[in-house]
């Protein structure tokens, strides 16, 4: 298998469109780590990303006939941008079939690089289902992005250029990994020239499709997908790519949204340029490898594989990063509503820097403070704040994993509703789209009150959502098929402490 694929990268032709990209230092994340830390930047592609190389390698080996007759994907991302810029180089007519819900700069930039844009369907599951009923119709060809081994061995290449151009130590490379094309591409050159080099995969840990495939010794589809880092949320393993990953993948690091967030920051420091969340990975893959092991003195590169985010993502980001960088604790505390309590706190809190602070009254008695906190990982860690303030009298929920407090409470007004009775709290993401609020209002057909209602667009294809709603006891199994039914991925919040502290019914 290797020696296959290894002749496969070392043929293939995608430097015809694509650029040998350079593998540039991270001297300050390299000091902080007490490890050598290397980009390489497959973000300064035509494209912005590394899918150009098995888009172009895989056009470049199809017969005429079927260059003439032309190509099609479903894409609402970096592959879609590199096959239409592959197929213009080449003259080959190319279609991209892309969801509804695809932000209008990714339409537009396909569009320009040539291709033929086909908006269908609000999800990729129905945009890839209309590809293929146009296949029948037209006779193009389908060009994977990433389940084909022509495709692979192009993104194989970036390992090619690696080890001509770093020769010395190399202890391990971090690759991101949706569908697993790029994955498995290095890791087959890799493990057939260097097997000493460790090759390990970062996923997000909310659409790991590539670990929960290794845990179960097979390909399984992901019951659900996280939407933040959408350029490799995949529900299942390429075939193709988990038959490589499977045996020359050395493990799957998978990491948190808030550690993505970090990482853009610390490529940012780095270099001054912003990558997209699937870029990211393979930085905070290594943060959290090196954390693990507590090794030092080691060489690591991290594949930076692509740029393509939208700018409104940023506030996002910036929001989230000190959070994953664990520099930032989100508390929730209970103070006295008397004279001198505001003050007693802020003594408490000493010389931490106050990042954000919403205080509420609750009644005569007390009031509850969502509050912000710069902590150190190693200096000031968050759970030696929370315990000092504990034995200072004051009650202190940590809020800085709740993902409901983070994307939604925190900036959310009011408080409890002395009139509101049976309330039930789902979070959601809704598809921006025009129509979608409606949609799902008209498929709740009035049911049940809305009490509650909070959305944040964050400039993804996903917009977050929490809603309230007044619902009998006995009608509480209702809700789950009705919202079944609509088909939007949701979380049942009605339990969560962040609700039931700030807004939830007296």
């Amino acid at each position: 298998m290797l020696e296959t694929y290894v002749k496969k990268i070392l043929c293939s032709r995608v430097y015809d469109v694509a650029v040998e990209t350079p593998i540039h230092a991270a001297p300050f994340l390299s000091e902080r780590l007490g490890n050598t830390v290397l980009l390489k930047r497959e973000d300064l592609q035509p494209v912005f990303s590394f899918k150009i190389r098995g888009a172009y390698n895989k056009l470049a080996l199809l017969t005429d006939e079927q260059r003439a007759k032309g190509v099609i994907a479903a894409s609402a991302g970096n592959h879609a941008q590199g096959l239409a810029y592959a197929a213009r180089h080449m003259g080959v007519k190319a279609t991209i079939v892309m969801p509804r819900t695809t932000p209008e700069i990714k339409v537009k930039a396909v569009r320009a690089r040539g291709a033929k844009v086909v908006l269908h369907g609000d999800a990729f599951d129905e945009a890839l289902t209309y590809s293929q009923k146009l296949i029948k119709e037209k006779g193009f060809t389908y060009i994977h992005p990433y389940d084909d081994p022509d495709t692979i061995a192009g993104q194989g290449t970036v390992a090619m250029e690696i080890l001509r151009q770093h020769q010395g130590q190399l202890d391990a490379i971090f690759v991101p990994v949706g569908g697993g094309g790029l994955v498995a591409g290095i890791a087959a050159y890799v493990k057939y020239l260097r097997p000493d080099i460790k090759v390990i995969g970062v996923e997000p840990a909310e659409s790991a499709c590539l670990k929960a495939a290794l845990d179960a010794g097979e390909r399984v589809v992901l019951s659900q997908v996280g939407l933040f880092a959408d350029g490799v949320a995949v529900a299942q393993i390429g075939e193709h790519t988990f038959e490589v990953c499977r045996r020359y993948v050395d493990e799957v690091v998978t990491v948190s949204t808030d550690e993505m967030c970090a990482a853009i920051k610390d490529i940012y420091d780095d270099t001054r340029s912003i990558c997209e969340p699937a870029g990211c990975l393979g930085v905070a893959g290594i943060k959290k490898y090196v954390e693990r092991e507590g090794c030092e003195g080691k060489v690591f590169i991290a594949i930076d594989s692509g740029a393509n985010v939208n700018f409104d993502r940023l506030r996002h980001v910036a929001e989230r990063a000190e959070i994953g960088e664990r520099r930032e604790a989100l508390l929730a505390v209970t103070i006295p509503e008397k004279p001198g309590s505001f003050k007693a706190f802020c003594q408490a809190i000493g010389k931490r820097a106050i990042t954000e602070f919403n205080y509420r009254y609750h009644d005569a008695s007390q009031a509850h403070i969502f509050v912000g906190v710069q902590t150190h990982p190693e200096l000031d860690p968050r759970d030696a704040l929370v315990e000092k303030l504990k034995e200072q009298g004051f009650p202190v929920m940590d809020l800085t994993d709740n993902e409901l407090a983070k994307l939604h409470i925190r900036h959310m007004v009011g408080g409890h509703s002395a009139q509101v009775t049976d309330e039930v709290v789902y979070r959601f993401e809704f598809p921006e789209r025009p129509g979608a609020l409606f949609n799902f209002l008209n498929k709740l057909g009035g049911r049940w009150n809305i009490s509650m209602f909070h959305y944040r667009n964050h400039g993804a294809a996903y917009g977050r959502v929490v809603v309230g709603l007044q619902v009998l006891d006995a009608e509480r199994a209702q809700v789950a098929e009705a919202l079944d039914d609509i088909g939007y991925q949701y979380w049942d919040e009605s339990d969560n402490p962040a609700y039931r502290l700030y807004l939830g019914s007296a």
